[in-house]
């Protein structure tokens, strides 16, 4: 059995013991620090590519695997080239943004990398919104697709937050315009437009999902393992969470769960 064959082996039963199963659909935040050094010091050497490999092993051809490619510079002016602008969010999602059947989704700032059965649904997404219902974040929750982070805490990983709260259009968030020079995968580059939801900095709001995150664990809704503890991956159901989180807003639970407000 060569090296590869053996890590992309043993990499699976670490996934399919954290609720991943062959099939899903799965956008999954990862630091994959701590699985590397944790194969080093047991004497074998692994790679983003194994991880990666071990990944698209686990869900099998009829699973479709979502990985982000977020890149904040567009904020700054900085031009967006779909094909070669890098990943911000780490080595294993650069492999993925270059994996030979990856497609990449057109949001200059919150992009994906999609491998798998249903990556033609994500082909053509070039939403102006960045968590909007016609977003890969919508996307997902409507094909009951789940969602995974490895050894991250929720305020590290989970974006997913934000589209629920844009689409449950929060008060202490806000519409904010970013345009710039966009590279489409044709090479055309055009000066466009696109949005983010931000938080209110001027009422002094705070991001602060990770006690939203404890409820979602009380609640037996993420399956797997904290940051840091066995696999370090947990999975959550994509809708099940927007329909939790949703009702916390409603409740007018937000502040102190998803968000705080910084005195000045």
């Amino acid at each position: 059995m060569s090296n590869n064959i053996f890590h992309v082996s043993s990499l699976r039963q670490r996934w399919l013991q954290s609720g991943i199963v062959p099939g899903d659909t799965v956008l999954i935040h990862s630091n994959i620090k701590r699985t590397l050094l944790e194969y080093k010091r047991n004497g074998s050497s692994i790679s983003p590519g194994d991880i990666l490999d071990s990944l698209l092993d686990v869900l099998g051809q009829q699973g479709t695997l979502l990985l982000p490619l977020f890149n904040f510079d567009f904020t700054q002016g900085v031009p967006f080239d779909i094909r070669t602008t890098p990943s911000q969010m780490g080595s294993l999602t650069e492999v993925a943004r270059k994996h030979k059947d990856a497609i990449r989704t057109g949001h200059p700032i919150y992009s994906f990398a999609v491998i798998g059965n249903y990556q033609k649904l994500f082909s053509k997404v070039d939403n102006e919104s960045a968590y909007a219902e016609d977003s890969p974040f919508g996307i997902l929750k409507d094909m009951g697709g789940k969602i995974a982070s490895l050894d991250l805490e929720d305020q590290y990983s989970m974006t997913f937050y934000h589209h629920i709260e844009e689409v449950k259009m929060v008060s202490y968030r806000y519409f904010k315009e970013f345009s710039g020079d966009y590279t489409n995968i044709q090479g055309e580059t055009t000066r466009k437009k696109y949005k983010l939801y931000v938080r209110d900095i001027e009422r002094g709001v705070v991001t602060n999902v990770n006690p939203a995150g404890e409820l979602l664990w009380s609640a037996g809704l993420y399956k797997g393992f904290r940051p840091r503890h066995g696999s370090g991956l947990r999975t959550i159901n994509a809708a099940d969470m927007f329909n939790y989180i949703s009702k916390l807003i409603d409740d007018g639970k937000a502040r102190d769960h998803l968000f705080s407000i910084e005195e000045r």
